[in-house]
């Protein structure tokens, strides 16, 4: 009977250590010497496996009960299938297939015979995906030891990125190799449709991180002749965007602090209603939820990184920035930093940052500021507004709360409330 391979032919053609699939090749590489000689030979296992393209993945839909009995299978019959099919020119669909029925006929509980019938094909096919991203991981991890040749490594790790095999391992390889092969790989993965979404976001938060002392030796450059972007009130402002623009709890209630409060509210106020809502300045996924981040943190990542404060916040780091945003390709940045579309986002992002900082300015006042006089009615009529006008409507809210023993809380509270315009836990 004629065996079905599933594994490339140049594979199943390697010498070992580089054709083992059982759990001692990990042991066999950590003992391997590394020399141009084995990298090179590293090299062209990664080429040998890659040599074949990539099967369309079939779609098919698995059950809960499914997914248990596949666990079953890697735990209860993962030794052996490594036992019977040590070396990729053993590994055969025929096989994975007897392994699994000598296992059905004797697992505790039963494993039925038409599950194994009916989920065969899906089983091979997912079995021999982790298969090879196993073995790329271990080979790919081998590789991050001081390279000799550092453009041949880069270029094997992106055709593994493209090709959807072992992709994180190959990003953070791509990472570790750093300037300059490493990182304009990575400058090419983000903008190669080939890959999957998640590992160009993989590769974006690899290149923030290899170009992040290029954002902060500009922060550092002094802010002169450009033109800023927040109000005068907010240049001034010595919390820094790093710590969320946040007022220290232990800040003392003195006439400056107050009247710099008064101000910064006072030049963010809202005129109109707010088109485009502040996100709220932290963001995760809840338990349960597989939910991606949004692209907006990638973006704040950036602009934190070349404007760490309030007085940075100018037309010509804005443009800077926006343009290191689309070279990582970030969804959602526009590409040609002079578009009206990139006057549109710059705006945005005008309105969120002094959102959040306007945010941080009610949380201060509302949390740590005792003295009900101190604040009374300014602060109570600017947070009606804002929250009237939706811009950070949850930190006025809450000032208001927080001074709900003054009379003029309450009723700015209670407009609120007849308008439906509070929060939902608020109502």
């Amino acid at each position: 009977m004629t065996a079905h391979h599933l594994l490339p032919a140049d594979m199943r053609r390697l010498p070992l250590p580089w054709n083992d699939l059982t759990p001692e090749r990990k042991l066999a590489l950590e003992e391997l010497a590394h020399t141009e000689t084995t990298e090179q030979a590293a090299l062209e296992a990664l080429a040998a496996v890659l040599s074949a393209p990539p099967a369309s993945p079939v779609p098919r839909v698995w059950s809960d009960e499914s997914w248990e009995l596949f666990d079953r299978i890697r735990h209860e019959a993962g030794y052996r299938l490594a036992q019977v099919m040590p070396t990729a020119d053993r590994y055969t669909r025929e096989g994975i297939a007897d392994v699994l029925r000598e296992w059905a006929g004797t697992a505790q509980p039963p494993v039925p015979t038409w599950w194994l019938d009916a989920q065969l094909d899906l089983i091979v096919e997912v079995l021999t995906n982790q298969a090879l991203e196993g073995w790329a991981h271990d080979v790919l991890r081998w590789l991050q030891q001081k390279p000799y040749d550092e453009a041949g490594v880069a270029a094997a790790a992106e055709r593994c990125v493209e090709n959807g095999l072992a992709s994180r391992d190959a990003v953070n390889l791509l990472h570790a190799l750093g300037a300059p092969h490493g990182e304009q790989a990575l400058l090419r993965v983000v903008q190669d449709d080939r890959a999957s979404d998640s590992s160009r976001s993989q590769a974006r938060e690899a290149l923030m991180w290899l170009r992040r002392p290029g954002y902060e030796a500009r922060a550092r450059q002094p802010q002169q002749g450009e033109h800023p972007l927040l109000p005068p009130a907010l240049r001034d402002l010595p919390h820094s965007w790093a710590s969320g623009f946040q007022w220290p709890a232990q800040l003392p209630e003195t006439a400056d602090n107050i009247a710099r409060a008064r101000a910064i509210l006072e030049a963010c106020a809202p005129t109109a209603p707010v088109t485009d809502p502040v996100p709220a300045s932290s963001w995760h996924s809840y338990e349960g939820e597989d939910e991606e981040p949004p692209a907006w943190l990638e973006v704040r990542a950036v602009l934190r990184d070349f404007m760490p404060y309030a007085h940075l916040v100018t037309e010509e780091r804005m443009t800077e920035a926006t343009r290191e945003c689309a070279l990582l390709n970030i969804p959602g940045v526009p590409g040609d930093p002079d578009s009206e579309e990139a006057a549109h986002f710059a705006r945005r992002w005008v309105t969120w940052i002094s959102g959040w900082i306007a945010g941080e300015v009610f949380s201060w006042l509302g949390m740590y500021v005792d003295d009900d006089t101190l604040v009374t009615p300014w602060a109570m009529e600017l947070a009606e507004r804002y929250a009237r006008f939706g811009l950070v409507p949850d930190r006025a809210v809450s000032m208001l709360n927080w001074h709900d023993t003054v009379p003029s809380s309450r009723e700015a509270l209670a407009r609120l409330a007849a308008e439906g315009r509070l929060p939902p836990e608020d109502r």
